[in-house]
């Protein structure tokens, strides 16, 4: 049972992720061969002040 983790920043609709969820499972059952039911995707939403980049939180470079 292949088992995909994707981290995302928050803020994305219920829509796009929904999208998101089902184009990667359809992806890894074109080329992993597996069956979609058995295919699992986690998505982990991460806030702008816990993602850091340069050694700064995303919040602090997009807000100036």
């Amino acid at each position: 049972m292949p088992i995909i983790h994707i981290y995302l920043r928050e803020g994305r609709s219920k829509e796009i992720k929904r999208e998101l969820l089902s184009e990667i499972t359809a992806a890894a059952s074109r080329t992993l061969g597996n069956s979609p039911e058995t295919i699992r995707v986690l998505l982990q939403e991460i806030p702008d002040d816990h993602w850091g980049v340069n050694g700064k939180p995303i919040s602090d470079r997009e807000n100036g």
